[in-house]
């Protein structure tokens, strides 16, 4: 049964940085692809960044720039460092991985205080 544990969220100051990690276990095949999404209040869940078996990453536009997204396939684990956090980050945090289908985590809270 897969498995997805994510840590490190968090209250920061605005300015600051959090790493979040996403934990995958029970996988047998390979993972292909890894993301992170988020959904702030009223609002719809969204694409953060993702990152392919190749190391092919995609960001969303909002956070270019300050937030890098990598995985250890030896440890099958995904990790989103948030470096020059903003208010308007704050939202559950999500990771997503695809192994043949889509398995989601259970989210983890990002809160950035102004």
């Amino acid at each position: 049964q897969v498995q997805l544990v994510e840590s490190g969220g968090g209250l920061v100051q605005a300015g600051g940085s959090l790493r979040l990690s996403c934990a995958a276990s029970g996988i047998i095949f390979r993972i292909s692809a890894m993301g992170w999404y988020r959904q702030a209040p009223l609002k719809q869940r969204e694409l953060v960044a993702t990152i392919t078996s190749g190391g092919n990453t995609l960001y969303a536009d909002s956070v270019k720039g300050r937030f890098t997204i990598s995985r250890d396939n030896a440890k099958n684990t995904v990790y989103l460092q948030m470096n020059s956090l903003k208010p308007e980050d704050t939202a559950l945090y999500y990771c997503k991985i695809v192994v043949g289908r889509d398995y989601w985590g259970q989210g983890t809270q990002v809160t950035v205080s102004s």
